[in-house]
């Protein structure tokens, strides 16, 4: 165990949450309480705890407060309908579940759990407790990709609950044509994203926006050649110049929604997110109360 790399892993809450329950048909309890988003996560939650193994766990949820993104452009995420009533019990519900496991949660007024996430990642490997932490970020958002990085990698959902993928730099790559996971920010904001009401540049999709950034680099660049009128601008398509110089505002106000900010205060330290020993029959309880019977047999042993 010695030399072993450490593995930490971070539970992007909302995310694997939302996921399961759109995912899974309705299951009730014997009480009729409503549980598809729960056993969903959990599904999720303890393969990967005994895929990875963990050493160190976090989870992390949005609170209801906006956030910048919303002070800066009222209509960020002004298309998604409120969570339903019976989706807000179970965030509840599993919130409870993870602190019976000892796990820490971590959530701030204002700020994003992506937000969160990227800065706990970032902290990680500032600390430098131990000499390799590579730290794994669980999530059903591709959003999420952007941290990728030597030392990061996502554990995302692909299909339902069960179908899952491990990006590393090179899944990235080949998933985004090339790019590289600190170029997603730049795509993202040419081709917008409609879940999130990001407007992008209109008539830019998914392949231009690749070709562009793996072309001049970054947002920002590209611009600069644009306006600067270089020879690999001129080479560009007149409607796509049209287009790209009538939405630069657009653009960068796209990419500024987009970017998980790092630099965040959140007071974090990897040692106290231990994965730690938890009350074994106080979590078969709770299973038991929720009518998982068959999550019983997957829990992880009572200590690592």
């Amino acid at each position: 165990m010695g030399d072993r790399k450490k593995l930490f892993v971070i539970i992007d809450g909302n995310s694997v949450l939302y996921r399961a329950y759109h995912a899974l048909p309705p299951l009730t309890t014997k009480k009729g309480e409503l549980v598809n988003a729960v056993y969903g996560f959990l599904l999720v939650f303890l393969k990967a705890i005994k895929e990875f193994q963990p050493d160190f766990i976090a989870a992390t949820f949005d609170l209801p407060s906006p956030t910048f993104r919303h002070t800066k452009f009222k209509a960020y995420k002004a298309n998604r309908p409120k969570t339903p009533e019976e989706l807000s019990r179970q965030l509840t519900k599993i919130k409870e579940v993870l602190r019976v496991f000892n796990i820490s949660i971590f959530e701030k007024e204002g700020i994003e759990a992506d937000d969160v996430i990227g800065v706990l990642a970032k902290l990680t490997q500032r600390q430098q407790v131990f000499p390799i932490v590579e730290t794994i970020i669980l999530s059903g958002d591709l959003d999420m990709l952007q941290l990728v990085n030597q030392q990061t990698k996502v554990y995302t959902l692909r299909k339902g609950v069960k179908d899952t993928i491990l990006y590393d730099e090179n899944k990235v790559s080949e998933r985004y044509g090339g790019l590289t996971p600190s170029q997603l920010p730049d795509f993202k904001a040419l081709k917008g994203d409609p879940s999130d009401n990001v407007p992008g540049v209109m008539g830019i999709g998914e392949k231009t926006a690749i070709s562009l950034i793996k072309e001049f680099g970054s947002l920002e660049n590209l611009y600069r050649e644009l306006e600067k009128k270089t020879e690999r601008a001129n080479k560009l398509k007149t409607k796509t110049k049209e287009l790209l110089l009538q939405s630069k505002e657009q653009a960068f106000l796209s990419k500024m929604l987009v970017t998980i900010r790092i630099d965040e205060q959140i007071d974090f330290h990897l040692q106290e997110c231990k994965w730690k020993e938890y009350d074994r029959q106080k979590i078969i309880k709770l299973f038991k109360g929720l009518d998982f019977h068959s999550l019983i047999n997957r829990l992880p042993g009572a200590s690592k």
